[in-house]
């Protein structure tokens, strides 16, 4: 591998990556950022009915997806293809697919299948609704996972119907879940010696993300309404209007609330007999939210800030997208990561969230041009330079 690794935490593992669009991709972006060795695997242009789905390969989104791995194209329509996809595997600690639950077996690349090539490989399965089960073959979409999984219900305001999140966060999660099998797996195996079949699905995420709202269903049979931008149990926490904008208020809890009502000059509010209380203060929400707007609008939102911060109650600004790259903390904390592209040139994408001490991500390639290092990584496993010739030839990478 002529590659410098972005990281030597998982330098020692190679990953053959076959997924695609959103999901998979965050997966397998977990483990290039720290080191692992990324191959991602590409049909020849024209073989893919759903080439372009995840967008213009120079667009932001591809780029801030596929970056520190490597590439190659592969045509697994073709019996030589996935003779050369069984070669790999040989090699291989991780493959991460995004297919719907059948073609996999189609293609020959399936748990079972891998395992009989390479005991010690783990195979990640990332789809719409898991590997089994009534809607194992739906084809699996973040937005229809939002609403099935019941973020959809309690996002947005009341009376105004669902809503869902501003960002994919069904694709993320399952990908977030799927990275975090995967390492698991590869610590299990340390001690196994065998690899395993990690599973994660849009449905799911959606659900754990849900959290403790999933959980006053469970317990209590409670069905959690929208509250739009009140927190559903803990008030007051919401967004409040000021002088010049909106501010985020989290004083939930005696303490806050304490220091809260003084700091914005009504201390007679904690004498309220329907604020007294957590309980009191989440069903009266409407009354106390109005006293809070009416107490908020007489200063500007970077002087409340200020005050409530002195005060040690929770609260921050409500940024747009530049502002938030702006903010000076944000900036502290390197969110964007330049990396060099060989034709955009300099470009930020969004950096890895984790902090490693030791052995930090870090960004050292932009995405790969299709099929950039199909005659490297094929060199690596064996083919000489006249079987590569004759791949080409006949149209299998």
């Amino acid at each position: 591998m002529t590659d410098i690794p972005a990281s030597t935490a998982l330098w020692r593992f190679r990953v053959l990556d076959l997924s695609r669009v959103r999901a998979g991709p965050t997966c397998v972006k977990q483990l290039a950022d720290f080191g692992a060795d990324v191959i991602k695997i590409e049909s020849p242009p024209g073989v893919d009915p759903n080439e372009g789905m995840g967008g213009l390969r120079d667009g932001p989104d591809f780029q801030n997806l596929h970056r520190n791995k490597r590439a190659m194209t592969l045509n697994l329509k073709l019996p030589e293809g996935r003779e050369v996809f069984a070669r790999l595997a040989e090699k291989a600690d991780v493959v991460v697919e995004n297919y719907r639950p059948d073609v996999k077996f189609r293609l020959g690349i399936d748990y079972e299948s891998l395992k009989a090539i390479n005991p010690r490989i783990v195979l990640a399965s990332i789809s719409g609704f898991g590997q089994d089960g009534p809607y194992r073959e739906r084809p699996g979409f973040d937005q229809i996972a939002q609403g099935m999984s019941g973020l959809m219900s309690v996002t947005g305001f009341p009376g105004q119907g669902p809503m869902r999140t501003g960002a994919a966060i069904a694709d993320v999660s399952a990908g977030l879940f799927a990275a975090l099998g995967i390492l698991t797996a590869l610590l299990e195996r340390e001690v196994s010696g065998q690899g395993q079949w990690v599973q994660s699905s849009l449905l799911m995420s959606g659900i754990a993300l849900l959290d403790f709202q999933a959980a006053r269903y469970l317990m209590d049979g409670e069905v959690p309404p929208q509250v739009g931008n009140d927190h559903p149990t803990s008030m007051p926490t919401s967004a409040y209007t000021t002088a010049d904008g909106y501010i985020n208020v989290g004083a939930s809890g005696e303490g806050m609330w304490k220091r809260l009502c003084p700091a914005i000059a009504r201390p007679e509010l904690l004498q309220r007999a329907e604020f007294q209380g957590g309980a009191n203060r989440a069903k009266n929400r409407k009354a106390l939210n109005a006293e809070l707007n009416a107490a908020f609008g007489a200063k500007k939102s970077d002087e409340w800030i200020s005050i409530l911060n002195e005060a040690g109650v929770p609260c921050g600004p409500i940024y747009s997208m530049d502002q938030v790259f702006a903010d000076p903390q944000v900036r502290h904390l390197q969110a964007a990561a330049m990396v060099k592209h060989p034709v955009l040139g300099e470009i930020r994408v969004v950096n890895q969230a984790v902090a490693l001490s030791r052995t930090p991500a870090t960004m050292v390639s932009a995405t790969p041009e299709i099929g950039q290092h199909t005659g490297e990584v094929l060199a690596e496993v064996g083919y000489s330079a006249a079987d590569i010739a004759t791949l080409r030839k006949n149209k299998v990478i």
